[in-house]
């Protein structure tokens, strides 16, 4: 329902998941590879790609459960903002609260959420507006029906 907030567990951010990522996306900004580099520009050390990070937050959610076999389509993304650097060595979690949730279909509707990255410190390290084209409940769930499709319905209700 809106308003419902979800904390999912933490991560570690380690050299070896930059390292990896600068392989698979051909980014070796020396920023995130070098820290020599990173405390020239101001840091303490390399600092992890901000796709890197955002990434992560999709794979912490998804470790939750709590939207398996709901999610038909990530929509969009709005108001992406890195607001600290996340250091290597830094542990981060996802803070997500629903903000709306809207009928489309008598199949799907679209849940919004205001989504946190938290680091160890409690310090919001990257915010986003995400949106999720959801089943509603009723349409092929599994027993374990997700909070979405169950917000969904009830904003139809309304």
């Amino acid at each position: 329902m809106t308003g419902s907030t979800v904390v999912t567990g933490s991560r570690g951010i380690t050299n070896a998941d930059v390292v990896r990522f600068a392989e698979l996306t051909g980014d070796f900004t020396a920023l995130h590879t070098d820290d020599e580099h990173a405390r020239a520009a101001g840091f303490d050390r390399a600092i992890v790609h901000g796709a890197l990070v955002f990434s992560l937050s999709i794979g912490l959610m998804t470790e939750t459960h709590l939207l398996n076999g709901t999610i038909i389509a990530f929509s969009r993304v709005d108001h992406l903002r890195f607001t600290r650097p996340v250091l290597i060595g830094d542990t981060i979690h996802v803070s997500k609260r629903v903000l709306a949730c809207e009928p489309k279909t008598p199949e799907s509707g679209i849940v919004s959420f205001d989504t946190r990255v938290v680091n160890q410190e409690g310090q919001t390290v990257l915010a986003y507006v995400d949106r999720l084209v959801v089943r509603r409940r009723g349409q092929g769930l599994s027993a374990v029906e997700s909070t979405a499709a169950v917000a969904i319905d009830a904003a139809s209700r309304k």
